[in-house]
Formats: C-alpha cells, structure tokens, sequence
C-alpha cells in the first residue's frame, strides 16, 4: 500500500497559497530545448513499492504553478530565455513595478522569479507568457540535477565544515581536541592566504545534487517522487533539470 506524504508548507508565504488553483487551470506547456526545467517545493519523504514489492524511500516535490513571465529571444536581449515566476504574491503584497512586470502573465506578482536558458538554435515554439511548465519533459526512470539552498548551519568549526581531523587526544593535549592546528607559514611570507579552510558560515549556499532518479511523475496531484538526497529544508524551493552527466 502506497503511503501519501502530507506537504508541509511553513516556508511558502500565506499569500502564496491564494491563486494557485487559477494558475493550475492555466494551459502547461514542457520545457523541452536543453535541459529543461521545473520549479518545485520539497514537501517531505514518503516510501513507494515497485512491482517485485521492494520499498523505496522517495522525496516528494511538490510541483506548484511555475507560470511564465517573459520570453527573451536572440534579436531583443542577445540570447534566448524564458523567465518564470514561482509562488503567485497577492496584490496587497507587490509593489506597482511588480505587477505591472506580471501583467502580462495575468498574475499581480511572485516571490520567486529564474531564468531557464536556452540553446541560441533552440525554437520557442509553444512558449508563450501566462502559460505553466509541466514535468513531461522527464519521464520515469530519467535522471535529474535538483538546485536548491542547503540548510544554513551557522558559524561551525574546522572538523564539523570540513571534516578535518582535529588534534591528538592523548594526556597532555588539554584543550587542543578540536582547533585547527597552524594556519601560516614563516617569516615569509608572514601571512595566512587566502581561501583557507578555516571556521566560519556553514550551509545557506546553493547546492546541486546529480543524478538523482525519478520514481514518480504524477500529473493529476502535481507531484515529483525521486530517488535521492535533495538540498535544502522543508519548504524550500527546488530547481528540477535533466541531468548533464551520462547516469547511465
């Protein structure tokens, strides 16, 4: 029996959740020039059975409306693009600029706004403002790169943010267990460089997990199950593309 995840949504503004029905009426159209691409919120892990019975522990991306905003072509901007928002804002909540650019997609504004490049011999055919992405331009079994924000972990130490070994923990070594260790050289030239691993901000940066394996494509409920870490918390946003390595 195949278990259902609840979709968290604590992360996703309260205006967000107004106008998604309207949007998902909208006629989708796939992505298909290049790699691709879909916006998504991870909603949480769940498990699924394949046909031999094994259990599958899959995470569940929720595939809410990724509306298009505006189509960059060759002549006009220099390269070819569509621009997509994501988490439809309510009207009180954008500002004059904000909806007068989301006027043409018949949307008051969104909180989240990306660019999906494309190939300069790519046709735009079918890409047109106002309408949805779909997930079909993947299938079951396809391997996908997921790009999110990694959990912001704060300020942490050397052995935590880069596993480094810390120091011997034998009688005598008091308080020494966890530092770094030398940092700099000699007199010359008498100075720490640049870009040394040292303690510091850990997480809150954007992160691509490859290669992870799609389980599910369900159309009806708007939902991606896949086999595979995927950064970031909750409720974060998640950038869904076709692999760029061969996984096979």
């Amino acid at each position: 029996m195949e278990q259902t995840p609840e979709t968290s949504a604590t992360a996703v503004p309260a205006g967000a959740v107004e106008g998604a029905k309207d949007l998902a009426s909208r006629e989708s159209v796939a992505l298909t020039q290049g790699r691709g691409g879909i916006l998504g919120i991870k909603a949480g892990m769940t498990q699924v059975y394949n046909d031999a019975g094994d259990s599958i522990a899959v995470t569940v991306i929720d595939l809410k409306p990724t509306v298009i905003t505006e189509v960059k072509t060759n002549e006009k901007n220099g390269y070819q693009a569509i621009q997509v928002g994501f988490l439809e804002k309510k009207a009180k909540s954008a500002n004059r600029p904000e909806q007068g650019h989301a006027k043409a997609a018949n949307a008051s504004g969104f909180y989240h706004y990306q660019e999906f490049r494309i190939p300069a011999a790519g046709k735009l055919d079918g890409l047109v403002v106002g309408k949805t992405l779909s997930p079909e331009f993947v299938k079951v079994g396809d391997f996908v790169d997921l790009t999110a924000v990694s959990k912001g972990k704060g300020f942490q130490g050397g052995m935590k943010r880069y596993h480094m070994a810390g120091g011997y923990k034998t009688h005598g070594a008091s308080l020494s267990h966890r530092q770094l260790g030398s940092i700099g050289n000699r007199a010359d030239p008498a100075k720490c460089f640049k870009n040394k691993k040292m303690a510091g901000q850990m997480g809150n940066e954007q992160v691509t997990v490859q290669n992870v394996r799609v389980i599910r494509i369900d159309l009806e409920n708007q939902l991606l199950l896949v086999h595979g870490s995927v950064p970031g918390p909750k409720s974060g946003i998640v950038t869904i593309r076709r692999t760029v390595k061969n996984a096979g």
